[in-house]
């Protein structure tokens, strides 16, 4: 007669499997027994079904059996923090499991169910020990079994942390950077010249902001398509990028407006470093459509102004260092466009 344990059915009169049953010879917990061997492990073991919908064993029991699927279909699920359960892997056909916790004597770290009426063998603590100490060889190779099986887990769980890590990296970029261009965006430019400011708090510390607008671009992007445009960001992105330090920042702004933040940098380098962006986006031929979605390209050239502004000289705030940069880039503008003007306000 069954009798029956939690929600766990069992045959405790059930027949043993023979050793031809193709499951078991070919579960990774027998790897490396001969027939003998084999034969003695299952003498340890009772088969028990477990019906569709109940459990194998809920997370946070105590281990007091480890198991072989031998039938059926099996799923892990962990519990969330918010009480909701996830499903984080299914069990194979051969494959065993709960051995860590008879091991470790730790509670279950997850709740195994069945999908489908299943059938599992069973070893319980006390009859796995007694392997151990009574059978060593036999318990040496289960012992390599686990172990083996414990690094395909390490393996598996590393691939998922670097993917985990490199899905962060990804995010964590796509915070702080623009999509067409590759340049920080402008949250991060701007959170950069206010760290300057916070970690300089007797505002002696120098730096100068560069805003850089592209002369003309709506003309350009009206005769060729915006992908013209899209193809001149990127040409200025790589020029900016070239002519500045690895500690500047570089950004897309807004639109067709960049700004180049030079920490550690005076007027005059900043000047210097402010002419060679515009002298090499004026020398920069950029290949476009020659008309809105059209195959044939012709080259372009685009201009640019730029705006300055130094700290402390023009401001000791985030906000007077931008606005004041972008006065000087408008005074450039109305100047004729495709030349660079230093701020003239002074920080009061």
């Amino acid at each position: 007669m069954d009798k029956v344990h939690g929600d766990v059915q069992s045959h405790e009169d059930a027949p043993r499997p023979p050793i031809e049953n193709p499951v078991l010879m070919n579960s990774p917990f027998f790897t490396d027994m001969s027939g003998l061997e084999y034969n003695a492990a299952i003498a340890f073991m009772e088969r028990r079904k477990v019906r569709g919908g109940d459990p194998v064993f809920n997370q946070g029991d105590m281990g007091e059996e480890m198991f072989i699927l031998l039938e059926g279909s099996l799923s892990a699920f962990r519990r969330q923090s918010d009480g909701t359960e996830r499903r984080i892997f299914d069990v194979g056909l051969g494959h065993f499991f709960g051995e860590m916790s008879i091991i470790a004597n730790d509670p279950r770290s997850a709740t195994i169910r069945a999908n489908v009426d299943s059938d599992v063998m069973v070893i319980r603590r006390a009859d796995f020990y007694r392997i151990i100490f009574e059978f060593p060889m036999l318990g040496i190779k289960i012992l390599n079994s686990i172990i083996a099986l414990q690094n395909v887990w390490l393996n598996q769980s590393s691939r998922h942390l670097g993917d985990l890590m490199r899905w962060g990296e990804t995010a964590r970029r796509r915070a702080i950077t623009d999509e067409l261009t590759g340049l920080y965006n402008r949250r991060f430019l701007e959170d950069s010249v206010k760290d300057h400011f916070e970690h300089d708090p007797r505002g002696i510390r120098k730096a100068a902001l560069l805003m850089l607008d592209l002369d003309k671009i709506h003309a350009i992007n009206e005769r060729h398509g915006r992908l013209a445009g899209d193809l001149i960001f990127r040409a200025v992105a790589r020029i900016l990028n070239a002519q500045t330090r690895s500690g500047d920042i570089c950004a897309r702004f807004a639109g067709d407006e960049f700004c180049v933040f030079l920490p550690d940098t005076d007027g005059i380098s900043a000047l210097d470093i402010a002419e060679n962006i515009r002298d090499a986006i004026s020398r920069e031929e950029v290949v476009v459509p020659e008309k809105p979605n059209a195959v044939p390209r012709v080259p372009v050239f685009t201009r640019t102004s730029i705006g300055i502004a130094t700290a402390p000289y023009h401001g000791r705030t985030p906000e007077h260092l931008i606005t004041t940069a972008d006065a000087a880039l408008i005074r450039a503008k109305d100047l004729g466009r495709n030349r660079v003007e230093m701020a003239a306000e002074i920080n009061a």
